[in-house]
């Protein structure tokens, strides 16, 4: 049987006459606006949860899996880039050391 709107005035008219108003109003305010194949269960929400749960645990798998991947590649580049950097003052350290000595030996 499906409930619209029509039939649910009539329930109301007919709950005034039996009831009253403010008890007929009272009964159709905790009546759902709709019907009960439309309304969600414990178990609905239980398993809704469930659901987002698991969506949640994926995304932050890959988003850590896609993290761990970016900081090893980036690893690679620092540690290059630190090699470069110390045969680089290696290098000057040594020029201003040569220089250094052939200064002194000139006076």
């Amino acid at each position: 049987m499906v409930l619209d709107e029509r039939a649910r005035h009539e329930l109301f008219l007919r709950l005034e006459q039996v009831l009253g108003p403010a008890s007929a109003e009272t009964l159709m305010e905790l009546m759902p606006p709709v019907g009960w194949a439309d309304v969600a269960t414990k178990r609905d929400l239980d398993g809704l949860e469930e659901r987002t749960e698991l969506r949640f645990k994926a995304s932050e798998q890959t988003l850590l899996a896609a993290f761990r991947g970016e900081l090893l590649a980036q690893s690679n580049v620092i540690t290059a880039q630190t090699r470069t950097l110390v045969m680089a003052n290696l290098g000057a350290v040594l020029s201003v050391a040569v220089l250094a000595f052939g200064a002194a030996r000139l006076t």
